[in-house]
């Protein structure tokens, strides 16, 4: 009956009851540099990046550590989405890694040490054959993007930028 209860209350003592006197140490310290209500505008990426500041994202190690499902390097939406992420700027590049895998950080060996859920996960791009009028999805557990096959360049770029700039919120998918 109460399973999920239980399982909730032991993740939530693990998490953070057992660490409840180190956090509010590191709390009220964190809060003496920098006041809360300065940091409570921020989200918990945006607080990522702020933090960290930007990563320097190469995507020609990124494109080398991809794979592909129902598509293939020399796709023209694959050419497309490539051309696409490269005329991005610095911020929405690392918001197009925040949205596949959850961070904005580049793991220090590059992409090829990239970690998903279950170990080493390279970067996948998978075809989405449901619409082309739906915005790429993402599961970040496993730095997956949903790409449907759109008709042209301009609709590929601006879906992409849609959707990283606006759906990275959620779990796992936006």
């Amino acid at each position: 009956d109460n399973k999920e209860e239980y399982v909730r209350l032991v993740c939530q003592m693990k998490m953070t009851g057992a660490i409840r006197k180190q956090l509010a140490a590191f709390l009220e310290g964190f809060y003496d540099i920098i006041p809360r209500r300065l940091i409570a505008i921020f989200n918990e990426q945006e607080l990522e990046l702020l933090l960290s500041g930007l990563p320097d994202i190469n995507i020609e190690d990124l494109k080398g550590n991809t794979e592909y499902h129902k598509y293939t390097a020399t796709s023209l939406q694959i050419v497309w989405f490539w051309r696409a992420l490269r005329s991005f700027d610095q911020t929405d590049r690392a918001k197009f890694l925040q949205f596949v895998t959850g961070s904005s950080k580049v793991p220090l060996q590059g992409f090829g040490a990239l970690e998903g859920m279950n170990g080493a996960q390279k970067f996948q791009i998978h075809r989405d054959d449901r619409s082309t009028d739906r915005l790429p999805a993402a599961h970040t557990c496993f730095n997956q993007l949903d790409l449907p096959a759109y008709e042209t360049y301009d609709k590929l770029r601006n879906y992409l930028l849609k959707a990283i700039q606006e759906c990275s919120e959620g779990f796992g998918f936006a």
